[in-house]
């Protein structure tokens, strides 16, 4: 079955950095437009980006363009997301996702 399982999380101070990975198997990765949602205390999912299958392809929420960047290997089926320039506002579990599945998460928590 698929299974998504996601790592790099952490506390930051802001301005910081953090790598978040995916490593991804239970179906063909190479073929699969791949994303990257997180989720607030209290609040609603929020897209975050989305990378296409062959990578060509990266999309952005307006609130973390110009300060993420996704990637993708598909040699190793995983998934990245860099996050630069760390905000507060960026505190939340960070969740890849392929079509409708997610995997558990990862925390982040930016904060001085």
């Amino acid at each position: 079955q698929v299974q998504l399982v996601e790592s790099g999380g952490g506390l930051v101070q802001p301005g910081g950095s953090l790598r978040l990975s995916c490593a991804a198997s239970g179906f063909t990765f190479r073929s699969s437009a791949m994303s990257w949602v997180r989720q607030a205390p209290g609040k609603g999912p929020e897209w975050v980006s989305t990378i296409s299958s062959g990578g060509s392809t990266t999309t952005y929420a307006l609130s973390v363009k110009g300060r993420f960047t996704i990637s993708r290997d598909n040699a190793k089926n995983t998934v990245y997301l860099q996050m630069n320039s760390l905000k507060p506002e960026d505190t939340a579990v960070y969740y890849c996702q392929m079509n409708l599945v997610r995997g558990q998460g990862t925390q982040v928590t930016v904060s001085s």
